[in-house]
């Protein structure tokens, strides 16, 4: 599949399913001002993606008008457990290259579990994606964000809430339908 047609889908994704179920309040904002950068990443080795990572975070430093990115890895990273090494290499190389506190990383994949979470609790599909992904976002921007938003801590569970209410079913069909 062409690079094109995966960042179509992800932005169907967080149409329909981040901004359309308002997980993430501030998501429809940058949408709107078209300031999401997509990146796919087709390689399906672990230090090319994490390479691809430090990259985005280098074009973040020097195009200001980007307010985060969705680094998206259509061919790798299938298996959950293969996911979560990634993420934890992913944080490890933001500090050693000199960039915590500056840009965080989310997490997002198509078999996303919460901690001790069932498999199939619906909870889940607040992040779970279309495709395996790392979002970094800019720090600075997210405190002032925050700011703006009354009692941001609730974000979590009112997001789960949502989701629990809609039920599993429904949440997969709203994601499956992106693709």
């Amino acid at each position: 599949m062409d690079a094109a047609r995966i960042v179509e889908q992800t932005k169907n994704w967080i149409k329909e399913v981040v901004i359309g179920c308002n997980f993430c309040p501030f998501a429809a904002r940058e949408l709107r001002l078209d300031s999401i950068h997509y990146q796919v990443e087709p390689s399906i080795k672990r230090q090319n993606c994490l390479r691809a990572m430090i990259q985005e975070c280098v074009r973040l430093d020097n195009t200001p008008g980007i307010a985060t990115t969705l680094l998206i890895f259509p061919n790798a990273f299938a298996r959950w457990v293969d996911y979560l090494d990634l993420a934890a290499r992913a944080e490890k190389n933001l500090r050693q290259k000199g960039y915590e506190g500056i840009y965080q990383v989310a997490s997002f994949h198509p078999l996303y579990e919460f901690a001790g979470a069932p498999v199939r609790d619906a909870a889940n599909y607040t992040n779970r994606s279309i495709y395996p992904m790392l979002h970094l976002l800019r720090e600075e921007q997210m405190e002032k964000s925050l700011l703006h938003y009354p009692h941001p801590e609730s974000i979590p569970d009112r997001n789960i809430l949502f989701a629990r209410e809609k039920g599993e079913a429904y949440m997969k069909s709203l994601r499956d339908q992106c693709l």
